[in-house]
């Protein structure tokens, strides 16, 4: 009988554990890869950092989606997913794969093209390492500063990418592909 009960503890617990996961929005990133055993590796590792100002959750409750967090932070005014963004800002914002102050960078999903994330750029420490504030990367809706994304891309070009993992205190394991970076600036402002 305890046996049974067990069992059923760990089944309840499971499928809570799956709806869980299951139930994450459509905002938040999707790996590119795993490092591990036959997993690809990235061809440039992340520079090293010693953080100055600690990359730290500032809001575990403001139950916020990256979204309308970047929209707010950079006075971009995208509206729609996160997969949305660089598409929608074609024609309206500057896009480069330069990182700048104030600039989102636009994450893209990996199997799933419905998914993806955005984080405002808050310094540039080097030509392969900024610095971003973001909601819910962690998947709690909370809000993170200071956090290190690191350029791996062969070509410098920032369209693969690593994030540091606050719980940890390192890079995290996963390789994200990005799209680049959308400028807060019309571009009618900035042609006329």
């Amino acid at each position: 009988m305890v046996g049974l009960e067990r069992f059923r503890a760990v089944r309840a617990f499971g499928f809570g554990l799956a709806a869980a996961l299951l139930a994450a929005c459509a905002s938040m990133p999707a790996p590119v890869s795993v490092l591990g055993e036959g997993a690809p590796q990235p061809s440039v590792s992340a520079p090293s950092y010693n953080p100055g100002a600690a990359p730290r959750v500032v809001d575990r409750r403001a139950h916020l989606q990256c979204v309308p967090y970047a929209r707010e932070a950079s006075g971009i005014q995208i509206f729609g997913d996160a997969n949305t963004w660089w598409g929608q800002a074609a024609g309206r914002y500057p896009r480069s794969n330069s990182p700048a102050s104030g600039s989102v960078l636009v994450m893209r999903g990996y199997s799933d093209p419905g998914r993806g994330h955005v984080a405002v750029v808050t310094q540039v420490v080097s030509s392969r390492l900024i610095l971003v504030n973001h909601a819910n990367w962690l998947n709690h809706g909370e809000i993170s500063t200071n956090v290190p994304i690191a350029d791996v891309s062969p070509g410098n070009d920032w369209s693969e990418v690593r994030v540091w993992y606050i719980p940890t205190g390192q890079w995290g394991a996963r390789v994200y592909q990005a799209h680049g970076f959308i400028h807060p600036f019309l571009l009618a402002a900035a042609i006329g």
